[in-house]
Parts: structure tokens; C-alpha cells; sequence
């Protein structure tokens, strides 16, 4: 259990890193693309607003090209100022081409002087492709477009984006490279670190086991001597209602330090399990059958639905205790005059063990919690004394577990049925 509870303590933390790194990494990688469009579309904003030309920022050229609009040095430092990452260098930085159409919608000139990778045609075509998209702004390739008017004059701004771009791709990398190295150091600290967090936990068990095997062997001296002590009652005078009463006491006792001891060598991991091929459909037929009698005391029906000949991997005598135990609570919990139906099937998942009984009031909540140690429903799971200590059904989940199989409950239609799913071996 140890074991499984630090595994399980890996795990949560490991998803959890996991869960809160991928957001963070989608979070700033979000941010950053989306300050990097804001900054292409302020670009094209300005060179849109400066007639087509980007604005000499460094103040060295006062001079509109033809056709451009002038641009003061007082609006170039106003323009400086409202866009944060604009500054001198600006202007020869940034790489864009211009194409101009009359109202008619025809090219009337192209400007490619500020860029090298594209030529007129080459301009044209892309233009063509963006006129074609009927978008007022987008992306084509490397390059954000948008149409702009000046006056009568209608004018697509290209902007070449292949530093932007390259500077998403590599910050998508990095941030990813650093999360998973974060990731992967944090893992490993955990694991080495794990024994440390759960070990208040493992202190608390190793209590609990000892306190388990020490009372277990303490009760065993006492219940001897009562079991002794009843017998000579019996022998010096007759058997009567409180010496059977005392006997059936004795037996249940008895019965529960077994299960405490057994359950507790479950948990340590001593239980001795050999695993071999046996005959499943018989192990299952011998064990069921020894409750038929119990079930028509009770007078309750008790059928066998089981396929001949399957064949499995796993401890015999576990197994058997299993069907032994869901048997025994479907005798005790049944309906009276109800009928319990042990079943042995092929399924899609594997090999199905299920026992069910009629049960008109099944137990409420989480049935899951059947399975818990000591637990028991007031209405399913107690009858006047007759119950069990709410452990049974634990070992038996603890030997689905020893042999990885899926022991579950459910509950429908007035019947209630137990059962435990082998994987295809």
C-alpha cells in the first residue's frame, strides 16, 4: 500500500507541475504573439497614415517621397510617443512594399524601395492574393497586409514579418525547452524527496500493522481459554442456548483475526501468492456450490450460470476466498424468498466473476465504499448481528489487486451484483 500511495503521490504532483507549466507556457506565448501583432498592425497603421511611407524618426530627411504625405518632426515624436517600441531606428528597420490602385481599382505604381526579397510582379501577385481574400487585413506567408486609403487612393501595406515570426518560434521553443527541464528537475526531486512527504504516513501504518498482529495474537490466548472453558461447560452439564450462543461468538472472533491478520500481510505484501493455470470454471463451481444450502436455509434460490473451460493465470486459493466472500454476502443480504445467480462469462474487457442477489433496498451513496474497510450500510449490510465486520469485501478487493483485475458494484433493477473482471491472459 506503501508503494501505491508514493506512486500515487508522484503522479498527482508530476500532473499538477505538469497541468500548471503547460498553462503558463500557453499563457505567456499567448501574450507575447499578441504583442508582436499589435506592434505589426501600429506599423501599418503608421506608414498607412504617412501616405504609404514609413516616417524618417531619426529626423535626418524632412522630404515627403512623391505622392507622400509630409510628416513634422513634432508629429514623428508625437507618433514616438503614443507607439511605445517605435524609436529612431524604426524606419530602417522595418522591410515593407506599397502597392497603389486609382479608384478604378488599377495599379497605378508599387514601391518596393524599402525591401529586397520581392519584386514588382512578385508585389502584384501578392496584392492579387490579398485583393482575393476579401479581407481588409490578414497574412500571406511572412507578410501581415492591409488596405489603407489616402484621399481617392486606395493602397495595400505589406509588412515583412520574418523577424516577428522567427521570434514567436523561437520563443515557443525556449519556453517549452525551459518548462520541460523545470518539469523534468521537479519530477526528480519529488521522487527523491517522496519517501520524506509520506513518511508520517508510513510511521502511522507501521503502527497500525503492529498494533493489528499484536492484538490478533493477544485475543487468540483468551478466545483458547473461552473455547476451552465453554467445553467443559458442556461436558459437566448440558449443551444449552448461551453455551451455543458463546460458541458462535467464538467462531466470529475467531473469523475476524483472521482477516486481520490476513488483510495485514495483504498490505505488507508477505502474502504468498502462486500464480498458475488453473481451471477457473471449476475453482468457481466448487467454491459456489458449498452455499447453496446456506441460501435454501434462508430460503432463497441459488443458481450457477458459469462457462465451461476457462482457463486463467492467478492464485487459486485467493480466487476462491473471493467467491467465497461475495457468496457469503449475497446468502446473508439476499431478499427473503429472493435468488442469487453466480455467473462466470467471457466479456470484452477480459473474464467476468459476478454474484448477484435481489436487494430491493441497495445501499445508498458510493457503493464503491462497500469495498472499504469496516464499512458497513446500515440497511445492506447489517442483519440483526449477522453481519460480518465490513472486511470481507476488502480482501477480496485485495486480491482483484494481486491479480490486476477491476472488482466492482452495482446496483439496478431490484438486484445487486459484486464482481470482478480478469484481464484476456
Amino acid at each position: 500500500m506503501i508503494k501505491k500511495l508514493r506512486k500515487k503521490f508522484i503522479m498527482i504532483a508530476a500532473v499538477s507541475l505538469f497541468s500548471v507549466l503547460a498553462v503558463v507556457v500557453a499563457a505567456i506565448n499567448i501574450i507575447n504573439n499578441y504583442q508582436l501583432t499589435q506592434n505589426e498592425n501600429e506599423l501599418l497603421e503608421v506608414i498607412g497614415g504617412s501616405g504609404g511611407r514609413m516616417p524618417d524618426f531619426s529626423g535626418r530627411d524632412d522630404k515627403a517621397p512623391p505622392g507622400g504625405k509630409e510628416s513634422s518632426y513634432t508629429d514623428r515624436k508625437n507618433m514616438m510617443r503614443d507607439h511605445k517600441f517605435i524609436n529612431e531606428e524604426t524606419s530602417y528597420q522595418t522591410r515593407y512594399f506599397v502597392v497603389f490602385y486609382n479608384t478604378s481599382g488599377d495599379i497605378t505604381r508599387i514601391d518596393t524601395s524599402h525591401i529586397a526579397a520581392v519584386n514588382g510582379d512578385q508585389a502584384k501577385e501578392l496584392a492579387a492574393e490579398a485583393l482575393d481574400s476579401g479581407k481588409e487585413n490578414g497574412r500571406l506567408g511572412n507578410y501581415r497586409f492591409a488596405f489603407r486609403y489616402d484621399g481617392d487612393e486606395k493602397m495595400t501595406i505589406f509588412l515583412d514579418c520574418r523577424q516577428n515570426n522567427d521570434t514567436r518560434q523561437r520563443f515557443l521553443l525556449i519556453s517549452i525547452a525551459i518548462s520541460v527541464a523545470s518539469w523534468v528537475i521537479v519530477l526528480v526531486l519529488v521522487i527523491l524527496f517522496s519517501g520524506r512527504a509520506i513518511r508520517p504516513v508510513i510511521a502511522a501504518h507501521e503502527k497500525q500493522k503492529r498494533f493489528i498482529s499484536d492484538a490478533s495474537h493477544e485475543i487468540k490466548t483468551p478466545l483458547a481459554i473461552i473455547s476451552a472453558n465453554t467445553e467443559v461447560l458442556e461436558l459437566t452439564s448440558e449443551p444449552n442456548e448461551w453455551t451455543e450462543s458463546t460458541k458462535n461468538q467464538i467462531k466470529r472472533l475467531d473469523g475476524l483475526v483472521k482477516d486481520l491478520m490476513r488483510l495485514s500481510r495483504m498490505d505488507e505484501s508477505q502474502l504468498r501468492t502462486e500464480f498458475t493455470r488453473f481451471d477457473l470454471s471449476e475453482t468457481v463451481s466448487k467454491t459456489a456450490v458449498e452455499f447453496e444450502a446456506p441460501a435454501m436455509t434462508h430460503g432463497e434460490s441459488f443458481s450457477l450460470d458459469i462457462d465451461e473451460g476457462i482457463e486463467i493465470t492467478g492464485d487459486k486459493d485467493l480466487i476462491a476466498q473471493s467467491v467465497g466472500i461475495f457468496c457469503d454476502n449475497a446468502v446473508k443480504y439476499c431478499d427473503e424468498g429472493g435468488s442469487i445467480t453466480v455467473s462466470l462469462k467471457p466479456c470484452h474487457k477480459g473474464i467476468r466473476l459476478a454474484v448477484t442477489n435481489d436487494c430491493r433496498q441497495p445501499p445508498e451513496g458510493d457503493l464503491s465504499r462497500l469495498f472499504d474497510r469496516f464499512y458497513r450500510a446500515d440497511e445492506a449490510r447489517a442483519r440483526n448481528g449477522s453481519g460480518g465486520y465490513g472486511i470481507g469485501l476488502s480482501i477480496a478487493k485485495a486480491a482483484a489487486d494481486a491479480h490486476k483485475a477491476r472488482i466492482g458494484c452495482s446496483a439496478e433493477n431490484g438486484r445487486i451484483t459484486f464482481s470482478i473482471t480478469f484481464k484476456d491472459q
